[in-house]
């Protein structure tokens, strides 16, 4: 498998990774952290996806999408935090006053699980977030160890994931999801 990682702005790419089967069906789009909590409960079915379109247009877009060939195979969501829920949130501290980017989101198709995926969309949000003038990103993986980790709660992240990737642990935090703490994860992209 070759792995290219690229912006996403290619909404049919972002659709096929996020996308409901049902046109009509209310789904996350990544959104649920990217915009307020009273325009996330407004924006429903088609209109969470005609917003989720908008993103892939504005620049930045939303994150990164991995590609194996054509075929998008995986996505990540990074933004710069203060564009985020995370800019507001009570469980997840702020480390210092750096304008820094956070990392959310980790989504690998399946059949493309345990391929490596998910390390390349790590390295692609960094690339991204560091392109775009970040001088720091973060994340919010889970401190799951050892255990198993439900697939559909497993968008945060995992730990080992963001430390093989150079991230380090900046903070514990009051947030928990799936069961596991989650812990603020960073990696300074300042040379």
């Amino acid at each position: 498998m070759t792995l290219d990682v690229r912006p996403a702005s290619d909404f049919e790419d972002m659709r096929a990774l996020l996308g409901p089967k049902s046109p009509g069906a209310t789904v996350c789009w990544c959104l649920s952290h990217r915009v307020p909590s009273r325009l996330d409960n407004e924006l429903r079915g088609p209109a969470r996806a005609e917003y989720a379109a908008g993103l892939c247009r504005a620049d930045p877009p939303p994150g990164v999408l991995a590609y194996d060939g054509d075929e998008p195979v995986g996505w990540a969501a990074v933004a710069p935090r203060s564009a985020t829920s995370f800019a507001r949130s009570r469980t997840i501290p702020h480390v210092d006053d750096l304008p820094v980017w956070s990392l959310w989101c980790v989504r690998v198709r399946p059949g493309h699980r345990k391929k490596g995926v998910s390390h390349a969309l790590i390295a692609g949000a960094v690339d991204f977030a560091r392109s775009h003038g970040a001088p720091v990103i973060e994340a919010y993986p889970l401190d799951n160890g050892d255990a198993r980790v439900d697939m559909t709660m497993a968008y945060a992240g995992i730990r080992k994931n963001f430390e093989r990737a150079g991230f380090t642990h900046a903070a514990d935090t009051t947030s928990v999801l799936a069961g596991h703490s989650r812990v603020l994860m960073r990696l300074d992209l300042r040379d």
